[in-house]
């Protein structure tokens, strides 16, 4: 099958299609025939190989973390797809979409929407669970009433899903972006949009929760902005300075810090595809690619004009 690799760290030039052996199903695995992947920062760290990225992978590897498409097999453990299921799913930590075919834990998948084609589903894995579970499960949000959510990073595809989600939780959402994504931003629900270097310059109000998903910020530069109580959700889910960590011990009187770890969950996948199909949800798509053009994929997704996801067609 054919499949996109990086076989050495660098710009998107790196890039090549190649065949490659094809994926089976075992045990509680599902054969995925992929009509759409997607390109998150994950990949482009992943390809780069800067700083942790290239501790975190093996070269030769696939990039793409989030897929759609149809069932075309099922292993003998599998009880919840069948033959022909329209699915999207969340891979595993060695990624793998960037292709024509990929096998995936049952766990990690789920019936994709209807309301949206495939190829649009494809955006929704990876970014929508960071979000979801960032502003739930990091935040809380869902337990305070009328939270004020300041969302750096809020035209990508992770900032994107956040605007809508604290929305749908009955925030007061203000969005960081650039002047010309603004009205984007506010197609979305934000109630007020800010550029980072307004953000930066002006007296700000105090926010409950902070989702950087730039991300830009620490903990200490985002302590002047946050409320008591308030807490700073960073998609960075490694603690960079000594006051995320002791905001992780839960030290009285310190605002919280949580980094998003997404997890392969699939009742959050669920819940997902329940908002986009009752029209709650939308999901936002700057532009398809097909995989032999994965190379302009990944340097759109690293340019400045990105409202939405890149998503790459197989």
């Amino acid at each position: 099958m054919r499949a996109a690799l990086v076989t050495t760290f660098g710009d998107p030039s790196v890039l090549e299609i190649r065949e490659t052996p094809w994926p089976y199903a075992t045990r509680d695995e599902v054969l995925i025939h992929v009509h759409a992947s997607s390109v998150n920062g994950t990949d482009l760290g992943l390809r780069t190989g800067k700083g942790p990225f290239r501790l975190a992978v093996r070269l030769p590897f696939t990039p793409g973390f989030d897929v759609a498409g149809t069932v075309v097999a099922c292993g003998p453990q599998v009880t919840a797809f069948t033959v022909g299921d329209p699915v999207f799913a969340l891979l595993g930590h060695g990624g793998g979409g960037a292709a024509e075919y990929v096998a995936v834990r049952q766990s990690r998948v789920s019936r994709a929407p209807s309301r949206i084609p495939l190829v649009h589903a494809a955006a929704v894995p990876l970014a929508g669970l960071t979000a979801l579970q960032g502003l739930r499960r990091g935040a809380a949000l869902h337990t305070r009433t009328r939270a004020r959510v300041l969302v750096v990073g809020a035209s990508g595809g992770i900032g994107s899903f956040a605007v809508q989600f604290a929305k749908l939780y009955g925030a007061h959402v203000t969005a960081v972006a650039r002047a010309e994504k603004q009205m984007f931003v506010r197609s979305l629900g934000a109630d007020e949009t800010c550029t980072a270097q307004e953000l930066q310059s002006q007296p700000s109000p105090t926010w409950d929760v902070i989702l950087d998903a730039a991300p830009l910020m620490t903990l200490s530069t985002a302590q002047p902005l946050l409320s008591p109580g308030g807490t700073l959700v960073s998609v960075r889910a490694i603690p960079a300075e000594a006051a995320e960590v002791l905001a992780l011990a839960h030290l009285r009187g310190t605002p919280r810090f949580h980094g998003v770890q997404t997890r392969e969950r699939g009742q959050d996948l669920s819940m997902l595809t329940h908002l986009i199909d009752t029209g709650k949800l939308r999901v936002p798509i700057h532009r398809i690619y097909p995989l032999d053009e994965i190379q302009a994929a990944h340097q759109e997704a690293e340019g400045p004009h990105v409202q939405g996801k890149v998503v790459v067609t197989s």
